[in-house]
This record gives C-alpha cells, structure tokens and sequence, in this order.
C-alpha cells in the first residue's frame, strides 16, 4: 500500500509538473521578442460612426449584427489556428495574450508569419484548412470532388485518413448562432430598411447552405441601404497551400450617402479604360463595367474574422465570384473612417521620415483615398479568364494569384488615376499628389510583411519603380518621386501583369513575385528608421456593442 501511496504521489507530481510546464511554455516568447514592443508597433483607434439619426430599433439591430460577426470571428479562430480559448487559458502574460489575439494566433502576421511563443513551430501553409502534414500528392489522390471547393475544410479522421467536411457542417453551430442573430436584426430593420432585410434574411439562409448566389446578386441590387453587413467566407489569403479556400470574415458598417454619390461617375468610365489598358488586345477583351456596380463609403463599426487579423483592411471589391462579376459587376466599398485612421497615423508620419521634403505637401487624404478607391475598381479590369479560354486566372494562378491580383490592382490603380487627371474627369488634386502619396503609402503596407499579398504587391511595383528610376533615394534617406518616369514604369508593369493574367503562366507569376516582391537590404534599413521613430505599423480596433450606446 505504500509503495502504491508513492506512485500516486510521483504521478500526481508528474501531472503537475507538465500542468507547469503546458502553462509556462504556452507565454515563453521566442528569443529576441518583445510582446510589449511588438504591441506598440499598433496604434489603438476606437471604431465609432455616427448614428445621431439611427432609430432605438436600428441601434438593437446592429448590437444583432456585432452578434453575428463575433460568430465569423469564432470561426475564423478555427480557421487560423485552432481552440483560442484553450490556448489562452494557460497563459498568464497579458501582452502575450493582446498579441496573441490580435494575430488570431502565435504567428507575427506583421513578420512573416513567424512564430512569437517558443512552443509553436512555422505556420502552416494551409493555415487550419488542411491537416498540417497532407502533402500536394496526398491531395491530389482524393477523389470527393468537395475537396477544391472553397467552402469545405480538410481533415484526417481517426484512422489518419483524409475527409472533405463542408463548413456547412464544420461550423454548424456557429452559423446556427450567426443567422439567429441575422434573422432577429432583420426584423428589426423591416420598418426602416425593408430592402436590407430582405438582403438579411438572404444572405442568412446562403450561410446555411453554403451557396452565396442569392446574397451576393441581391446585394449588388442594394444602393440606398444604411447599414450593411459584409459576412461569410470570402478572401483566400489564410490559405497559401492552394489559395482555394476562403477564410470567414464581417464587417457591420454604416453608409456615408453624400460621399456615395460623389463617386458614381468613375464606373461609367470602366468600358473605356478598359480599351486603354496597355497591352494587347487579346488581355483586355472582355467586357467590363456594369450598371450595377458600384463605389459605396462607408464608416466601419465592427470587424471579425480574417479582415480583423494583424493589418486592417481598408476597402473591399465583391464578391468575388467572377462569374456574378461579369454579369452584375461588384461594388467597390471604401472604409472611410479606417483609411483616415491609418492616413493620419502612418501615412502622414511616414512622409516626414521618407518622402523629400520638398514633396511632402503632396501628402494628401483625397489622394491615398482616391488611390485606395482606383486600386479596388482596378480589381474590375483585364480579364478574369485565361486568353485560351481553360481556366479562370484565380485557378491558373493558384497560390499566386492573390498578391498578383493586388500588384495588377495598384498598378491599374495608378494608370486608371494618370488617365482620368489627363482626361480631365478627375479634377481634384495633381498627379504628383497621388503619386507621391502612393509612394508614402508603399512604405506603410510593405511593413506588413512578405507574408502578405498586399505587401508582397506593394514590393513588386516599389522595386520595379526603383529599377525604373521612377523613385529615387537621396543621401539623406528620402524618397523622391519622377513623375515622368513613373508614368511610363507604371503603364510598363502593368503591362506585365496583365499579360501574365491572360497567359495564366503560374511560372512567370511565382518567378516575379521572387525576383521582386521581397525588401531590399536599403529598404530594411529604411523601414527599421521607421520603427526606431516610433510609427506604428497598423491599427487595432476599439470596438462592440458599446460603440453604438444607448
């Protein structure tokens, strides 16, 4: 009896000792991190809109809807890295904690993805969309035909094999909660917005189908809504396996109606910018622009999910389905009050630092927002089909596809702006206004990291430019733009882009992302300056129900 006393102290002991040791290695940062600092490289920005004339029932309503998006978030936790709360259970060091959440993991999204606690090895490729040992081999035996769908998720089962689970069934509980509060929020708004509550009650039953036709065309159609809510499974950047799945994200919003308006004119001028691309004509055939698509503003509230996680996102162009784009076009929604936050908090810092003092003046808001805008209605040119007619670019261009599409959407950004101030149709500002601040801001999204597809667009074209002469460095360490020869570099690279879309060649794609979308050893530098001054990288949100008072 005893000896058996002794066991059980010696395996009570051993229990104990790896209870320690799971909730001590949970918070050891990795050597040479700082949680503290890495925060301090976010500046906190409260997320408020102004809802003066919103009814008590509107006010119920969107609580309804910050609801639903914290079930997005819930799911996209899943998505990213696995079971938060398990995870944060056994860590005591707040900052470990704040960073751990804003990165939705212990991956830096603001570094590469490397991982920051010393019990996590690299990331994933396919993030917690596949097992983390299945091979390309491994999933190119799988016969279910689910397996390339982007609303399904991989895993092995308990005899190691591979299944295909629907997120339908995947997160069934989630989305149960998700469309209750939808369902509840859409009654609400019947009186004051009967169009957004049929849009409501729409996308709800798409979230437990798992088929978003019906939401996605029907949101296209709404033009005066007040609010909206932007949620489900939309962008593909959490999956650098195969850039198929999609990564479940929400935005609850509020519409700035007069700033909407002023922006309408510029679809109508798609078709003919189309015709001006410079490239071939066999890369710019398809027909573009739409009656239906729009350019909207709006002020954000709330966001969850893949667009909450490390660098904010600042507008969006959906949906994505190509085939609803060609028929109904997309609506180009620009975030007004998180552009600003990060035009004044970033941009403008930056400029001081980086920009020749003799161009910071053309440090302007209407630019970088004009830019951001012409960046997502960009997304709308070129073609979405391969010239030979095999395979949408999204499929052809697999894991590339997204930092490409980005590169392609800021450099026709650019080239839709020159065109439109030389035209005349754009009157606000000069070219050198939107170049110079286009400049500034590469600095600002390049700090996100080769991880990201917009950092790894913002390289491309800065390096290029560089190569052009189109930005030159001074002694000093400032940046000054040529405005005649950026104008001739741009047009070039967008060439570039665009014939590689229409060839669908993977190879070139994957070959100029590694020959141009990295930092330089001059730009590291540079961006270090940054960091020892103090200037944030990106934002966080203050944000929930609270935001929207009484």
């Amino acid at each position: 009896m005893k000896y058996l006393n002794q066991l059980k102290h010696v395996a009570l002991l051993c229990f104990a000792m790896s209870q320690l040791h799971d909730a001590l290695a949970q918070c050891v940062p990795v050597p040479g991190f700082d949680a503290a600092r890495a925060m301090g490289r976010y500046r906190k920005v409260a997320l408020t809109a102004n809802l003066q004339q919103s009814t008590e029932a509107e006010r119920e309503a969107l609580k309804m809807l910050i609801g639903a998006a914290g079930q997005a978030d819930a799911i996209f936790w899943k998505q990213a890295f696995g079971d938060r709360d398990a995870a944060l259970s056994r860590c005591n060091d707040s900052m470990m904690k704040a960073y751990f959440r804003l990165n939705y993991g212990p991956w830096d999204r603001l570094n590469d993805d490397k991982p920051f606690m010393a019990e996590y090895g690299a990331k994933p490729l396919g993030s917690g969309l596949y097992p983390a040992s299945l091979s390309k081999e491994e999933f190119n035996k799988l016969a279910d035909p689910l397996k390339n769908s982007p609303y399904s998720i991989l895993q092995r089962d308990e005899f190691g094999r591979v299944k295909v689970i629907p997120y339908t069934e995947a997160y069934a509980v989630e989305l149960r909660y998700m469309t209750e509060q939808m369902f509840h929020a859409a009654n609400a708004l019947q009186a004051s917005d009967p169009e957004f509550s049929v849009y409501l009650r729409l996308r709800a039953n798409d979230l437990l189908t798992g088929n978003f036709d019906i939401s996605d065309r029907y949101w296209l159609t709404m033009k005066e809504n007040k609010f909206d809510l932007i949620i489900g499974p939309i962008e593909n950047y959490e999956d650098k396996l195969f850039g198929t799945k999609t990564a479940f994200e929400a935005y609850v919003m509020v519409r700035d109606q007069e700033w909407s308006r002023r922006l309408e004119k510029y679809i109508a001028m798609l078709p003919w910018l189309q015709e001006q691309l410079p490239v071939e004509a066999k890369y710019k055939q398809e027909q573009v622009g739409n009656s239906n698509s729009q350019l909207a503003v709006f002020d954000a509230l709330f966001y969850a999910g893949d667009c909450n996680a490390g660098s904010k996102t600042i507008a969006v162009n959906l949906p994505n389905d190509e085939r609803i784009q060609q028929e109904l076009g997309t609506r180009r929604t620009q975030i007004r009050n998180v552009m600003q936050a990060k035009f004044d908090g970033m941009v403008v810092p930056i400029s001081t630092m980086l920009i020749s003092k003799k161009q910071r003046s053309h440090i302007t808001f209407n630019a970088f927002f004009s830019n951001v805008m012409f960046h997502e209605v960009a997304h709308g040119l070129g073609v979405k089909n391969t010239i030979n007619g095999e395979k949408t670019v999204r499929e052809a261009l697999g894991a590339t596809y997204a930092a490409i599409e980005e590169c392609k959407a800021d450099v026709l950004g650019l080239y839709m702006v020159t065109q439109l101030l030389e035209q005349g149709t754009l009157s606000e500002g000069t070219l050198e206004d939107y170049y110079v601040t286009f400049v500034s801001s590469v600095f600002r999204s390049v700090r996100f990291g080769a991880s990201s597809a917009h950092g790894k667009a913002n390289m491309i074209t800065f390096n290029h430019l560089l190569e052009r002469g189109a930005i030159t460095r001074d002694q000093a360490g400032t940046y000054k733009v040529n405005v005649k020869q950026m104008r001739q570099a741009v047009y070039e690279l967008a060439g570039l882009l665009l014939q590689i879309q229409g060839d669908g060649s993977e190879t070139a794609a994957a070959n100029l992302l590694q020959s141009k979308g990295i930092i330089g050893t001059g730009l590291q530098g540079d961006l270090g300056r940054l960091e020892q001054g103090g200037i944030p990288v990106d934002i966080y949100f203050e944000q929930g129900i609270n935001s929207i008072g009484n």
